[in-house]
């Protein structure tokens, strides 16, 4: 394990654009806000969504396509620094009408409507491929 505390006092609640997409929105506003690291809440509901799901075996992400609406019942992220913009890394809990639910890393989606939560870091926060697991995690 590998562990630092944080500190942090800025935070922030935004509303996302309807029919943008929903990561280049909380991208868009960590760049506006000046947020080099942070962690994230959202809520919602999507047009359509790509999720990726890790093979732990072949260290590679498959992805699934959602091309119908459904609601956000969960978007937790954080937000770190990949060559000096800031990049968010998302998982959703998405539900359809009927209560099923579909989850997984959030690749794209487009906004219906969204609100978020955010919570910054006063360090900034890099990402770089651990190599026990192949994903691009904080250092």
């Amino acid at each position: 394990m590998d562990a630092r505390e944080v500190t942090g006092d800025r935070e922030f609640a935004v509303r996302l654009d309807y029919g943008a997409e929903w990561i280049d929105e909380i991208e868009s506003f960590a760049a506006a806000a000046d947020v080099e690291a942070g962690w994230f809440h959202a809520t919602g509901a999507v047009e359509d969504a790509e999720l990726a799901y890790y093979d732990q075996d072949d260290f590679a992400h498959e992805t699934v396509t959602y091309d119908e609406p459904l609601e956000v019942a969960s978007c937790t992220g954080t937000i770190a620094l990949d060559d000096d913009e800031p990049t968010v890394a998302a998982h959703v809990v998405l539900s359809r009408p009927s209560g099923q639910s579909v989850a997984g890393a959030l690749e794209r989606a487009t906004v219906f409507d969204g609100e978020l939560y955010c919570r910054t870091f006063d360090d900034y926060l890099t990402r770089d491929v651990d190599p026990a697991g192949g994903r691009a995690l904080w250092e």
